[in-house]
């Protein structure tokens, strides 16, 4: 585990009064040269594990824009089992609040080490609770917690990603379909590790602070106390080669997909280059980036 330094400053944190995300139902993507054409490789959307984000539901707007580039997108309602994943060609297990059991866990360590790819993503407590295990198995440690910066002389948990914060990767070098991604927004999420042999995507800032969840933020928002870590460094995604296969982590959801909040903010795919990382994350592990 990545030894993390308590952080000495409190901060007050700046969230929407009512955490209600709603699918964008009118999204377009727009896109005019999608990454596969004809059959594209199947995408496996994980609804086994009571999950927060379901193809239908938060992450309808990332369905579309997976069958807006080629892919074929299909809801996976069962255990991951070699003959459930078999056919896959990227797995996605977005914000599962169910257990994933060791069995499963190791079954998709296997299907990974033989040439699978996995898009593993869990935000802010408590959904990195259900997704820990299965991160410790590829090396990275979840923070489970809430991250916040300064912007602009403000404290946020709308954080924004350019410059060298932006890893050294073909995801954000602009190899792919999308292009190259010069600034990425995510809404809270929790902080990941830096494991030997990854590339942190999305890197935290120097003033990056985690509370552990709720009554923290309440706290902060109230002016109060409350104990913080700094976990500027560390990251809101990773990728990784394992084995023959592929893997990204990701410590955000709302990247991933479009959504409106109850006070009428928008976020994801249609902020900044969000819709660009995203199909990059995907054609990377789909293998249409080298």
């Amino acid at each position: 585990m990545i030894a993390r330094v308590l952080a000495s400053a409190l901060l007050v944190l700046a969230l929407p009064a009512s955490a209600q995300q709603v699918a964008i139902a009118d999204y377009d993507p727009k896109i005019s040269q999608p990454a596969f054409t004809g059959e594209g490789p199947v995408v496996a959307i994980d609804e086994a594990h009571q999950n927060f984000h379901t193809i239908d539901g938060r992450y309808a707007p990332f369905a579309t824009l997976l069958r807006a580039d080629g892919y074929r997108p299909r809801a996976l309602t069962e255990a991951a089992t070699a003959e459930s994943i078999g056919a896959t060609g990227v797995l996605v297990i977005a914000n599962a609040r169910g257990p994933i059991s060791a069995a499963e866990i190791a079954t998709i360590k296997t299907w990974v080490e033989q040439g699978g790819s996995l898009l593993l993503i869990a935000d802010h407590a408590p959904f990195g609770k259900s997704a820990t295990p299965l991160a410790a198995a590829f090396g990275v440690e979840m923070g489970n917690g809430y991250v916040a910066v300064r912007h602009d002389g403000k404290v946020t948990s709308r954080i924004e990603f350019s410059g060298q914060q932006l890893g050294a990767h073909p995801i954000i070098a602009g190899a792919g379909p999308g292009g190259r991604v010069r600034r990425v927004e995510t809404f809270t999420g929790q902080s990941l590790s830096v494991p030997a042999g990854a590339v942190a995507l999305l890197v935290l800032p120097e003033d990056a602070l985690e509370v552990a969840g709720p009554p923290q933020v309440d706290a902060l928002r109230r002016g109060e106390s409350a104990p913080g870590l700094r976990v500027g460094g560390r990251a809101q995604a990773v990728a990784l080669d394992y084995g023959k296969g592929r893997v990204v982590i990701a410590g955000e959801a709302a990247m991933f997909t479009a959504q409106q909040m109850q006070s009428g903010a928008k976020v994801g795919l249609d902020i900044a280059d969000d819709q660009r990382f995203a199909r990059n994350v995907m054609a990377w592990l789909a293998r249409a980036i080298p």
